[in-house]
């Protein structure tokens, strides 16, 4: 068996392997070849490859007219995210530097960089290719079969090209972006283009974990320490009691099992927010559930449902369960069906208890299945920005919390606040690193040790 490489050194390893053939290559190249360490293309161009000679030439010509005309001032700029704030000379306003810009088109600038230093190496990888192939003897492919590859071996290039730069533009740039937040001072005293904001280290990370007077890291742990207890009970109350209504409607001799379905689905049809803000009518101090209950003389005054910080998570989770055990029902039912019937014979013949079964038959088999599903389920929880949000919108307030953080918020409510109402974008990014740090611990520690991942044949 092949030994395992370290991560570290495959990458070390592959460094030097790339400099090792980038030194090979100008070294055994003609001057075609070594010209094109310079000019893009100009090795395939005068070989006869005109449309990959072209691209690499237009690519290098982008760049160049980007870095002269847009980039470079930006990059300039970039390490202190500006220097000349905005002014007011009279009753006219000066504009400085724009920070927010500033921020942003550098570091585009650096990932267009680092993206022509991959182009320049694909252009020398291509020249090396081709002289291997004449000095072999062999004919290089004709620019009609280079743009017939498009749509015939390179087609998937082709399909993924779109699809590719819109989630570079639209998800990891604003991730990469968000990043960059958390080590400056953007809040709302440091509003661009108004005020400039620039780098200040980890001074918000040793916040966020400050217990002091001034510090977040009480508040942070608390919001966390609710967000996990959240995320379980939501996940596992859904899970158990989706499956146990799943095999009680299955169960030989229960009627009407088309209609308890139905009615069931029929919560996963409403809109969520519909019911989500009916249910929170319902539960304040003046809706249906204290209305009737005073009417009726079972209570004396109204239930603080939503105000009683401990009432409040409890009636979350009970709100959850409603929403939830309909999709889990659905899925369990699907694979319930699915377990041979004669495992079931066996173990009565030998005398196995309902819950005998249950527990050696039935759990086993859906935990196997539906491993990656509860998995999924979990992380999907802990930024469950719907339930918390419509329902209490965080709320209690205390004093004890600090960032307008409330009793019931999660991470993630918590980070929406800060971002749209306190407009503290630096501890916002801080805590979305930290939101992903934590789900990303949680799920690649539990895939891990899943009976679906260790041991695939399980069940076949």
């Amino acid at each position: 068996m092949a030994e395992k490489k370290n991560p570290v050194s495959a990458f070390f390893g592959a460094v030097g392997t790339n400099i090792k053939e980038i030194g090979t290559t100008f070294s055994e190249g003609d001057i075609k070849t070594k010209l094109s360490y310079i000019i893009f293309g100009f090795g395939p161009l005068m070989r006869g490859q005109i449309v990959k000679g072209i691209a690499f030439l237009a690519l290098e010509i982008a760049f160049f007219v980007y870095m002269g005309s847009f980039g470079s001032y930006y990059l300039s700029k970039f390490s202190t995210l500006g220097t000349v704030a905005t002014e007011k000379v009279g009753r006219k306003t000066v504009y400085g530097d724009n920070s927010f810009l500033i921020l942003l088109f550098g570091l585009l600038t650096i990932i267009i960089i680092a993206a022509f230093i991959l182009i320049w190496r694909m252009n020398v990888a291509e020249n090396r290719r081709e002289e291997l192939l004449l000095r072999e003897g062999k004919q290089l492919p004709s620019n009609k079969k280079v743009l017939g590859s498009l749509l015939d071996s390179n087609f998937d290039k082709t399909l993924l090209a779109l699809p590719m730069t819109g989630i570079f533009v639209f998800t990891v740039l604003p991730i990469l972006f968000m990043i960059c937040v958390a080590f400056t001072n953007y809040d709302a005293n440091h509003q661009a283009p108004t005020n400039l904001f620039t780098w200040v280290g980890f001074e918000n990370f040793r916040q966020i974990f400050d217990f002091g007077g001034s510090g977040m890291g009480s508040t942070f742990f608390a919001v966390l320490g609710w967000t996990l207890v959240w995320a379980f009970f939501a996940t596992f109350l859904d899970y158990f009691l989706g499956m146990a209504v799943a095999i009680l409607i299955n169960k030989k001799g229960i009627k009407f099992k088309k209609l308890w379905r139905t009615i069931l689905v029929i919560t996963i049809a409403v809109p969520q927010f519909v019911s989500l803000l009916y249910v929170y009518k319902m539960f304040t101090n003046d809706g249906l559930i204290n209305g009737y209950l005073l009417k009726w003389g079972w209570i004396k005054s109204a239930i603080p449902f939503w105000t009683d910080p401990m009432l409040a998570r409890i009636t979350i989770i009970v709100v959850n369960i409603w929403i939830g055990i309909p999709y889990m029902m659905l899925i369990a039912t699907g694979l319930l069906m699915n377990i041979p019937e004669d495992l079931y014979e066996s173990a009565r013949i030998d005398g196995a208890t309902p819950f005998q079964m249950f527990k050696s038959i039935t759990l086993p088999y859906m935990l196997f299945v539906t491993g990656p599903f509860l998995l999924t389920q979990f992380t999907g929880n802990l930024n469950n920005f719907n339930v918390i949000y419509l329902l209490t919108k965080g709320q209690p307030q205390s004093m004890n919390l600090v960032g307008n953080a409330g009793r019931t918020d999660l991470l993630v409510t918590w980070l929406y606040k800060m971002t749209v109402t306190d407009t503290n974008y630096k501890m916002a990014a801080v805590i979305g690193i930290m939101v992903f740090i934590v789900t990303a611990v949680i799920s690649l520690a539990v895939y891990n040790i899943l009976p679906s991942v260790k041991d695939e044949e399980g069940f076949q």
